[in-house]
């Protein structure tokens, strides 16, 4: 599987159940969002757009994907917004598309463009690693089954780990918007706690370190 094929398999509405683990403050909170994703191909106006942004040659992109997004984290203040949306180029440097460079419309943690790397794990899983001015993070994605993703994150700065993440993301419908089959929905009202007790304990865990 190469990164484009990843996208393709992730389009489609879910919804994302997050914990956070704040390191400094050893506590957690949890979230909950809902993320749409559509797979881009390499001749798309938006990855031309994002890879003249970058001053990559459009050319090289593989595709990509578009996503937005909205929701909520448990410590939230009435003023803060989690939601938007951003573009994603794939721009390999192998022959295979596993691993290249990453293009974003904007960051996570920055809301400026930004380039970061990707490649695909020996278990075919997705990993970004980002360099932002103040921050750095890694992300790992993989499927658990077609319709439940999962993630792992950690945020560096200031010389230390400043927050680690899991979340559980179910796909509640299709790229044509055809809701998941009831059976796969049930699994939404699980936590992430009883979700992470059912899948591979290592994938999760030893990301993390613990």
């Amino acid at each position: 599987m190469d990164a484009m094929e990843f996208f393709q398999l992730s389009t489609g509405k879910w919804r994302s159940q997050r914990t956070t683990h704040h390191l400094a403050f050893k506590r957690s909170e949890k979230g909950e969002s809902e993320i749409q994703i559509k797979a881009l191909a390499a001749d798309d106006p938006q990855i031309i757009e994002i890879c003249q942004l970058h001053q990559f040659d459009p050319s090289l992109a593989i595709g990509g994907a578009f996503v937005t997004w909205h929701g909520s984290m448990g410590w939230d203040r009435d003023e803060e917004n989690h939601e938007g949306s951003t573009v994603f180029s794939l721009v390999p440097d192998t022959t295979d598309g596993r691993q290249g460079t990453l293009l974003r419309e904007r960051g996570y943690a920055e809301i400026v463009p930004v380039a970061g790397r990707y490649h695909m794990d020996d278990e075919n899983g997705l990993v970004l690693t980002t360099e932002y001015e103040t921050m750095s993070s890694i992300e790992r994605f993989w499927f658990a089954s077609p319709s439940l993703r999962m993630r792992t994150s950690t945020v560096k700065r200031f010389g230390g780990f400043s927050t680690a993440t899991f979340c559980t993301e179910f796909r509640i419908a299709d790229a044509d918007g055809v809701p998941s089959k009831e059976d796969e929905a049930e699994l939404s009202n699980l936590t992430p706690e009883e979700i992470q007790q059912s899948v591979e304990p290592t994938k999760s865990l030893s990301f993390f370190g613990w």
